[in-house]
């Protein structure tokens, strides 16, 4: 039988003159490929035809752009009704991809672009990995971020390639790696670039020569001495993670250890998992993402120059984290003595990061001192990010929109003071949209663009295509005292005051909302915040209050502003906060405290603040870190009155 006469819907086949299958992913109708049922049982079919006709050696690669294969199809996961189903959903990639692990032929996965979850999960049943050598190309297990686990053999096939230590680190934390960390962790046999991986493919396929083996040391990890290093995971895990909260983490670590990385043996467990509330938000939560990262899809405008003034924390974080994104930026403040400290923390932020000292030099050249502010008159984007004052605000808008390129993106970082009163100074106000980003700006993905009544609709999609292509989730707002974010977490962190002033130890209030599943808690936040912008805030904090909390005034006054002074509520030595025990948690605590954000959450909805409640939900959760698992604020109002 011919393969090449052989049509099927998602992949291309074909058999070239040295006896070499290469088999094409293509999804149709779809620009990314993933790994629906209808695709897998392609897959499948395609396997039956070469067992009646076994080719040389296989090659899998991809007919998209995109990448290789972004995973499992992810709407699938959303129509599991019952027990069945679940543990079918699971049988399915383990039975396929153990049999392609099986076949008697030499196998290749050749990875150009994203190859994640199950798409490394077929790449890791194949005998050799080929990676490409370009910035696109990465790997990973992330199924914990969704809140399930990579049961179609990932938690068997990477423990075995690279070890149980560095594969529970992949599949624990979900995070991703390049094409030459893969090949010096052995994911990868070789990386090569581009303009030669068909042939190395080739070339590496017809050797067929036996994968290396791991050290000694590793397969002990691996097999007899599993039980250190499981331990030594969960140990990390429960310092990042409650179990009651997410339990996939848990479940991989269980799942390798105790059953041999079959999910299967433990059906039970599967649909704990697939079909628990924490995999059903955490679902939601991905969608909610991908509409985020659509509002910036619109449209052709790409920045190649920023011009951001004010080389504070904030707006030196950000023309930092623009340079990294590969533009041009100037930063511009009163003098190079108040530029060079956010150049130097820019510099020890990114060594970190960067190894390639090559690479770390053209980062940092992109990021050009400019005391005079002459970079303003060729930017693309200009933003402001003084400090909050409407007076020098307006001074500074004025003197900008004189020099600035008529079709230029003009924005204000402000958290607090309302676009309405900035730009009322300017000829053309509606052009002043707001540009508003979160500390710590390499850190916090969500950047909330904001309009006033009157924004132009250019300029707001220009901010907002920006942002996108700065690697961030731009969030639609409306002009309102704290927009959103700000809004809901001032009554949050009031109450928390409040309790303080009422007795409460400020590491009991931070414990009870560490157990109801927030990343940080509310006392520690207003520390890392800084007490002084918690001051500044004002009414905009306080909401009726017209006195600030005792507890807040009486630091403030003393000079105690919190982790940058290195002391706040806490003692900072080292730059880690210093607590007491907690002790007792009172009853009904945590939903005394998160009550008031809940509260604004909905007020800011139903005040067309935001567009709706997903949006609000994703707003909070990016941007403050709210419980994920939860699905955000008002979905968690939700669950509660169901």
């Amino acid at each position: 039988m011919n393969m090449n006469d052989i049509s099927f819907q998602h992949w291309r086949t074909e058999v070239d003159g040295e006896g070499l299958a290469w088999v094409t992913l293509d999804k149709a109708g779809e620009s990314t490929n993933s790994l629906s049922s209808a695709v897998m049982n392609e897959l499948a079919a395609i396997l039956d035809q070469f067992d009646c006709c076994p080719p040389k050696g296989l090659i899998f690669r991809s007919g998209k752009p995109a990448g290789f294969i972004a995973g499992a199809d992810i709407q699938e996961f959303t129509r599991l009704d019952t027990p069945e189903q679940a543990v079918d959903l699971v049988s399915r990639g383990w039975q396929l991809f153990n049999r392609l692990a099986g076949v008697a032929y030499p196998t290749l996965a050749l990875v150009r672009g994203h190859c994640l979850g199950g798409g490394l999960e077929l790449a890791l049943a194949c005998r050799y990995l080929l990676a490409v050598d370009e910035p696109s190309t990465r790997m990973g297990l992330p199924e914990v971020m969704l809140g399930i686990v990579p049961g179609w053999g990932g938690m068997l096939r990477l423990p075995q390639r690279i070890g149980a230590q560095a594969a529970l680190d992949m599949m624990l934390t979900g995070k991703t790696i390049d094409a030459k960390k893969a090949r010096r962790l052995g994911l990868a046999d070789d990386c090569v670039p581009p303009r030669v991986m068909d042939r190395a493919a080739a070339l590496l396929v017809l050797a067929n020569q036996p994968r290396r083996r791991l050290p000694l040391l590793q397969r002990l990890l691996n097999g007899p001495l599993k039980g250190i290093v499981a331990r030594g995971a969960t140990k990390q895990v429960a310092r990042r993670a409650r179990r009651e909260h997410y339990p996939a983490p848990y479940a991989i670590i269980d799942i390798w250890a105790h059953h041999h990385g079959n999910a299967l043996a433990a059906p039970g467990l599967i649909d704990s998992i697939v079909r628990s509330p924490t995999a059903r938000n955490l679902l939601r939560v991905f969608f909610l993402q991908e509409r985020l990262k659509g509002f910036g899809k619109a449209g052709s405008f790409q920045a190649r120059h920023v011009h951001v003034v004010g080389a504070g924390v904030m707006g030196g974080d950000i023309a930092a984290w623009c340079a990294l994104r590969g533009l041009t930026v100037t930063l511009q403040d009163q003098g190079m003595e108040r530029i060079a400290p956010a150049l130097q923390r820019a510099y020890a932020s990114w060594s970190q990061r960067i190894r390639d000292k090559r690479e770390l030099r053209k980062v940092m050249d992109r990021l050009i001192p400019d005391p005079q502010g002459h970079g303003a008159r060729q930017a693309d984007v200009v933003i402001e990010a003084i400090f909050e004052n409407l007076e020098a605000k307006h001074a500074l808008l004025r003197k900008l929109e004189t020099m600035i390129k008529p079709d230029a993106v003009l924005a204000t970082n402000t958290s607090s003071l309302r676009i309405e009163d900035l730009q009322a100074v300017l000829a053309r106000p509606g052009r002043l949209i707001g540009i508003h980003f979160f500390n710590p700006v390499a850190k916090m993905p969500l950047v909330e663009v904001v309009a006033a009544d009157g924004a132009d609709p250019e300029m707001l999609q220009r901010g907002t295509a920006f942002v996108k292509q700065i690697d961030r989730l731009p969030l639609p707002v409306k002009s309102a005292p704290g927009f959103l974010v700000n809004a809901v977490l001032g009554p949050y962190m009031l109450e928390a005051m409040r309790a303080v002033d009422e007795g409460i130890a400020p590491e009991t209030i931070d414990e009870a909302m560490l157990a109801f599943g927030m990343p940080m808690g509310p006392i520690e936040l207003i520390d890392m915040v800084g007490l002084d912008v918690a001051m500044a805030a004002g009414k905009s904090l306080a909401g009726s209050a017209a006195e600030p909390p005792k507890c807040l005034l009486e630091r403030f006054t003393a000079g105690h502003l919190g982790k940058k002074s290195g002391r706040g509520f806490y003692d900072y030595p080292g730059g880690r906060p210093t607590k007491a025990p907690a002790g007792t948690v009172p009853a009904g605590l945590a939903a005394r405290l998160v009550k008031p954000l809940l509260d604004r959450s909905e007020q800011l909805v139903a005040d067309g603040i935001v567009a709706d409640a997903d949006l609000a939900d994703a707003g909070v959760i990016f941007g403050t870190g709210f419980a994920p698992f939860t699905g955000g604020p008002i979905n968690y109002l939700r669950s509660l009155h169901a």
